[in-house]
């Protein structure tokens, strides 16, 4: 290559990242982009409910470094006031992943959506609605029910919350988030509990799911397990064993639903519900980088489901 060539190749390369930068329509939100033969395929990165894309950044990370292009996105009503949240409905968190969905895949050759939590929701639901447009789910630590072992008994009347609501009961009301947090690393559970109080919402989310919000989130898991059946793009299901969040039953739900479409179930035992940035997060993002090293080649297998 010479001198003409290669500046017209930086001057292209240059031109790519910025359009990519255009993706982000908000300060929380966040690019990667790839390289190589791998930065063709794209990974949309969805987090969980009160929480930022910026909990996605180590995943998205990991995954940049083996040339995967990585976009996070934020949910409507999110990274901000919990005012801004309970105004938002589960429609909405959906109409902000699929947004991100159409502008990226204008950037890449193919899109595999990953996300946290009510984000693997979120990436299930995508899936579900527009199989032509999603390569592969990562679904990590999904949530269809709060039923770890750390959740409060109190939360098994969570389903009297839309009568609540209709009486305009509770709209201020959250269940407060206890230990440990999702996070089984005690050092990293001490920094992420002091960022959740310090008032910044944008770097750690809010520190309580809103009651309203729960509504929304419980209405989401029906849709999605009612439509598991529609899912045709392979999906790579990863949970923690001992989830204090949601039970592994969640991911087993998965599995045995998703009947036309290859699911690949990774159970882990030395994390929390928070397993993109526990203990097994690099056991994480090389379960991910070889699934989607498996989609960008085209050597995924049959539909099938077992567990790893």
């Amino acid at each position: 290559m010479n001198v003409s060539d290669g500046f017209q190749a930086m001057q292209q390369q240059s031109t790519g990242h910025a359009a990519l930068e255009a993706l982000c329509l908000t300060p929380h939100e966040f690019v990667m982009p790839g390289f190589g033969s791998a930065a063709r395929t794209g990974v949309l990165l969805v987090h969980g409910l009160t929480g930022t894309p910026a909990e996605m950044r180590v995943l998205g990370k990991g995954l940049n470094r083996q040339g995967y292009t990585v976009y996070a996105v934020q949910l409507a009503g999110h990274c901000g006031t919990m005012d801004d949240l309970v105004e938002t409905r589960w429609q909405d968190w959906l109409a902000s992943v699929e947004s991100g969905l159409k502008r990226f895949a204008e950037h890449v050759d193919q899109v595999v959506v990953g996300g946290l939590s009510m984000g693997a929701l979120l990436s299930l639901a995508i899936a579900e609605r527009h199989a032509d447009k999603v390569a592969g789910v990562c679904a990590l630590s999904t949530t269809f029910r709060y039923d770890g072992w750390s959740i409060p008994t109190y939360t098994k009347l969570a389903f009297l919350l839309p009568l609540f609501r209709q009486l305009g009961i509770g709209r201020r009301r959250v269940f407060m988030e206890a230990p440990p947090y999702g996070i089984k690393d005690e050092a990293l559970r001490a920094r992420i509990v002091e960022q959740m109080h310090s008032g910044d919402s944008a770097a750690a989310g809010l520190p309580g799911n809103p009651w309203w919000s729960i509504i929304e989130l419980r209405a989401l898991s029906t849709d999605v397990q009612a439509h598991l059946k529609d899912l045709r793009s392979p999906c790579l299901v990863i949970h923690a064993n001992e989830d204090d969040i949601s039970s592994v039953s969640n991911a087993h739900d998965i599995a045995r639903g998703a009947v036309n479409a290859r699911v690949d179930l990774v159970l882990l035992d030395n994390c929390y519900h928070m397993i993109t940035i526990d203990r097994e997060r690099r056991a994480v993002i090389a379960r991910i980088n070889d699934f989607l090293a498996r989609i960008a080649t085209r050597q995924m297998p049959e539909p099938r489901s077992h567990e790893q």
